[in-house]
């Protein structure tokens, strides 16, 4: 699939969770005072639904950090290129470690561990790190790999950064689901196209359901990229009118 295609199905799934789930579900424990609490009523506020939103949309690109040639390669210029070849090569190439199930447990745990023991540092630069995503996978900076395409990504994911800190919590509970619910739904994404995932890496199988014969196709950019989008309008404006 394509950046596009990812960020929009990550941001339907999470405003789809986040309107129809309860805290429970979408939270990860908290750390308080030595012991692991977990909420259990209630749904999330306006503000963190649609935080949630556009963080989500930029973690659904997560998974492809082993992909030199991807969109997440050059989110930050030569930066994100070099650490992508690095991570293609450690994970074995395109597609294989990183989309896994293991790869999104493990996003998740890390997040979850970096908010809790470092705290708003981490929270905040996860948020850019994601922002920043999500703005060059909805296309809007310049086209291309040059200073003025990721220099844009910069300035909009800075800016973002702020507004956010005006609300964002210093360990947002509902932060690690973001990050886990993104990556999940980007496995799914790939596994509808014929080349697959290993999701059960490292075992070798490889799990496929081809409705989509290449990236690209008229079914993913006319048909399915659409839908995400309203798909994502919908599932707020009911989460907002019956959890306001």
């Amino acid at each position: 699939m394509l950046g596009h295609s990812h960020a929009t199905s990550g941001a339907l799934a999470w405003s789809a969770a986040a309107a129809a789930l309860p805290l429970s579900v979408l939270t990860f424990p908290v750390l308080e005072t030595g012991h692991l609490t977990t909420p259990t009523t209630g749904h999330l506020g306006i503000a963190e639904v649609l935080l949630g939103t556009f963080l989500t949309a930029g973690a659904a690109l997560i998974p492809d950090a082993d992909h030199p040639h991807g969109t997440i390669a050059h989110v930050l210029g030569p930066l994100s290129h070099a650490a992508c070849k690095a991570i293609s090569k450690i994970s074995g190439g395109h597609r294989h470690a990183t989309h896994s199930f293991a790869f999104v447990i493990a996003s998740g745990a890390v997040t979850w561990a970096g908010e809790h023991y470092i705290g708003r540092w981490f929270t905040l630069s996860l948020t850019f790190f994601l922002l920043a995503l999500a703005a060059r996978a909805l296309n809007l900076c310049p086209p291309g790999k040059g200073v003025d395409s990721y220099g844009t990504i910069i300035v909009l994911a800075l800016a973002g950064t702020f507004v956010m800190d005006q609300w964002i919590e210093d360990r947002p509970v509902w932060l690690p689901f973001c990050v886990f619910l993104g990556g999940l739904t980007h496995l799914f994404g790939d596994c509808l196209t014929d080349h697959g995932c290993r999701l059960f890496w490292p075992l070798r199988i490889r799990t496929s359901v081809p409705l989509i014969d290449h990236t690209g196709n008229r079914l993913e950019t006319w048909v399915l990229s659409p839908l995400f989008v309203l798909g994502t309008l919908a599932a707020l404006w009911y989460g907002f009118t019956h959890h306001p």
